[in-house]
């Protein structure tokens, strides 16, 4: 039976240089639930390494989580990857690991990354420069994730920071995203109207949170069967009466 389930799709946690410290991944699954949100997705800057505790934090709870990671590719755009499993968002981590322009995180300057398990416990840092970029292309980003099982989206396209938009100045005609993310500052109506070729991609909105209380603030709701991954990819494409419910 299809059911009406908010979404937020692109959540970041403490690992991320940029995100609060107050933002572990136990407190982002709270902050979801608070919300009424049915639907998360991790995902950190080049990494998935507090996915797994945010996977056992939402355990039995009102809130699932989608593992995911989102990419910088060589051009810099910023691509949310959601991954089916946490093995394959761990496959996708290496990958970026593999190809993530060389570096070493300075927290004076950068911030803190740590590793944080579901009890809030920090069990480690992460010393990669993960507010850098990888030396992998857009195109074959998408294509990895792809490979993966995932879903690939642009993320915050009408932004001038690490957006699509920005940074080429236009969606390549060859480039199969699954869809593309307006920020929650954004205007769908306008980015579509303003941007040839974003009308060829379904429109996500998301939180983009990197501070607790921005957990939520913009959700997508979808109509599913179910909260996972391979049902938002039905409702992307429309399938089944599945689909994008109008806010």
């Amino acid at each position: 039976m299809l059911q009406i389930v908010d979404a937020d799709l692109h959540i970041h946690t403490c690992l991320s240089p940029c995100g609060d410290l107050l933002l572990s991944p136990k407190a982002a699954v709270e902050a979801a639930a608070a919300r009424g949100l049915g639907l998360i997705a991790i995902c950190d800057h080049n990494s998935a390494e507090n996915v797994p505790a945010a996977l056992r934090a939402a355990e039995g709870g009102p809130v699932t989580v989608i593992p995911g990671l989102e990419v910088a590719s060589s051009e810099e755009v910023h691509l949310v990857t959601l991954l089916p499993t946490e093995e394959r968002a761990l496959e996708m981590q290496a990958l970026v690991y593999e190809h993530l322009l060389p570096g070493t995180n300075d927290p004076r300057l950068f911030g803190e990354q740590p590793i944080v398990n579901e009890r809030d416990e920090v069990e480690g840092f992460n010393e990669r420069l993960l507010i850098g970029a990888t030396s992998l292309s857009l195109k074959a980003l998408v294509e990895a994730c792809h490979g993966m099982d995932g879903l690939a989206i642009a993320s915050h396209v009408d932004r001038e920071a690490f957006g699509l938009i920005a940074q080429l100045g236009m969606i390549p005609e060859d480039l199969p995203l699954d869809a593309i993310e307006v920020s929650r500052h954004g205007d769908p109506e306008v980015v579509r109207a303003s941007n040839p070729g974003c009308e060829r991609f379904p429109i996500v909105r998301s939180s983009d949170a990197h501070q607790v209380d921005d957990v939520g603030t913009m959700f997508t709701r979808l109509r599913i069967e179910a909260p996972t991954l391979a049902e938002v990819r039905m409702a992307l494409t429309g399938e089944g009466g599945r689909g994008i419910v109008p806010r």
